[in-house]
């Protein structure tokens, strides 16, 4: 497997804790502590849009595909909703004053992740909230959607796993997953399995048809995990972490294939927050507490 650095993207003045797809297969949003929401273009490298400036540091954003609306998660001043066709702040929501750490967009809901341990349910259509959800005693940190099973996993900083029934939003499951706080929480593409990570630097992989038994445990990296990406292709999966490093796996072994550090690739100075992975030539995309948006290109 070759790994060349393509790019490196920095318009950002302080961390950069998300980036996210904005559905097309060559562009994506970004945001970090500076609250600048800035939209990128792989077919021109470094020339970001700045289209929202958040205030307060962002850590989480979601862009709802049926209305092209990016929900932007402000750390203690609630959700705004831009406009992305027009590039204007449409609507804003003080829903909380608590940190927000992940926002999940299924059909008419948008799930969002506290740091008070609640999951807040917002209609999309009204922009309300129809239900506040404790999950935790301490922060939920990540979310995810398999509508093949119609359910969400949650995960939190008392190191569990918990899954719910989409639809009713009932607990259905509780998995004490990790020995420290449960960073990432991502289902598979093709719905089969769930992969979780945290503090603990181990990625554990549950099998969702077998009432989520454990299928592996493997210390993956030095520190905590922030985050996992799937490839195009489903082949491969990338894992990252607060050590500096970015992690490519093969998606049917679970065997490590690839390292992108410093030393080997100029990777990252700092830790590594997030991924996407891009149907655009195969790039995969991480973000940094060093201000740096990096782009790789990944050939087996």
């Amino acid at each position: 497997m070759n790994i060349h650095k393509v790019d490196t993207f920095s318009g950002h003045r302080d961390s950069v804790y998300t980036i996210i797809s904005d559905s097309t297969d060559h562009g994506f949003y970004s945001a970090g502590g500076d609250g600048f929401v800035i939209q990128w273009n792989l077919n021109k490298p470094d020339l970001g849009n700045l289209v929202a400036r958040a205030g307060t540091s962002v850590y989480a954003l979601a862009l709802n595909p049926a209305d092209q609306k990016l929900w932007i998660g402000q750390n203690y001043e609630g959700i705004q909703l831009l406009d992305t066709v027009n590039n204007k702040i449409e609507k804003t929501s003080k829903i909380t004053a608590a940190a927000i750490f992940d926002i999940k967009i299924s059909d008419e809901n948008a799930l969002i992740a506290m740091g008070d341990g609640v999951i807040i349910v917002v209609d999309v259509p009204s922009f309300s909230v129809r239900k506040h959800i404790k999950v935790s005693g301490k922060s939920v940190r990540s979310i995810a959607v398999n509508h093949l099973t119609n359910e969400f996993a949650t995960g939190d900083s008392e190191c569990n796993v918990h899954i719910f029934d989409l639809d009713g939003f009932v607990l259905k499951k509780t998995i004490q997953s990790h020995s420290n706080s449960v960073f990432s929480v991502k289902y598979s593409p093709d719905g089969q399995y769930l992969f979780t990570t945290g503090r603990d630097a181990h990625l554990k992989i549950w099998d969702v048809n077998d009432a989520y038994g454990t299928v592996a445990d493997i210390p993956a990296h030095m520190y905590a995990i922030n985050d996992i990406a799937f490839s195009p292709d489903q082949q491969l999966f990338a894992t990252c972490s607060m050590d500096k490093s970015i992690k490519v796996w093969d998606t049917a072994t679970f065997k490590l294939k690839k390292i992108i550090d410093r030393a080997r690739h100029a990777g990252h100075g700092t830790s590594v927050n997030k991924l996407l992975w891009t149907t655009f030539e195969n790039q995969l995309i991480s973000c940094s507490d060093d201000r740096m948006i990096s782009v790789w290109k990944v050939a087996e």
